[in-house]
């Protein structure tokens, strides 16, 4: 708690509008997820764009063609580099007779709220989702080691839609600073 000296020579508490104004808003990233999951769980419970208006679409105001969206995509923006955080995981293969399973990498800065976490506010679990072409082609981009996430979106071979990945990972939403949400979708 900050301290000042009054004319008087007292201490008093400074009034720090700052401090109270980071406090309603180092949450703003975990809010806006919560509203996410919220919107996701009314249509489905299992586990220029901007994240009211996808939230609202969600929810029945804005759906095209009668078709019903599940999910709202989104990247998340980390604190003290403000870089978007780009998820992993590791999935494994089926094997067979001709074939032994093994294990793979994938990367993706775009994330499914999937459930919060007993008893907390801010930490939930989030599925990967690898963004595809038409052909249900998985877009693996080419690493610039800047974090960038247009690397995973490139020019020439435009991203249509999302892969449910299934591999989800748990994060503590207070570590984030930005939230981007993409529009609706049905990921495939």
């Amino acid at each position: 708690m900050d301290f000042y000296r009054n004319r008087n020579g007292n201490r008093d508490r400074a009034i720090t509008r700052a401090s109270d104004h980071k406090e309603t808003t180092d949450s703003c990233v975990c809010d806006v997820v919560k509203k996410i999951v919220k919107a996701q769980d009314e249509v489905m419970n299992d586990c220029s764009t901007c994240c009211e208006q996808s939230i609202r679409e969600l929810q029945g105001k804005g759906n095209r063609m009668g078709h019903k969206n599940t999910t709202i995509p989104f990247i998340l923006y980390a604190k003290g580099t403000s870089e978007p955080f780009i998820g992993s995981g590791i999935f494994k293969t089926p094997g067979n007779k001709h074939k032994e399973s093994f294990f793979g990498c994938i990367e993706t800065p775009v994330f499914r709220a999937k459930r919060f976490i007993k008893n907390s506010d801010c930490c939930v679990t989030l599925e990967l989702l690898l963004p595809a072409s038409d052909d249900c082609e998985i877009k693996y981009h080419q690493c610039d080691n800047n974090g960038r996430v247009c690397s995973f979106f490139p020019e020439n071979d435009p991203v249509t839609d999302f892969i449910a990945t299934g591999i989800c990972l748990t994060v503590d939403l207070d570590h984030f600073v930005g939230i981007t949400c993409l529009d609706p979708i049905d990921p495939i």
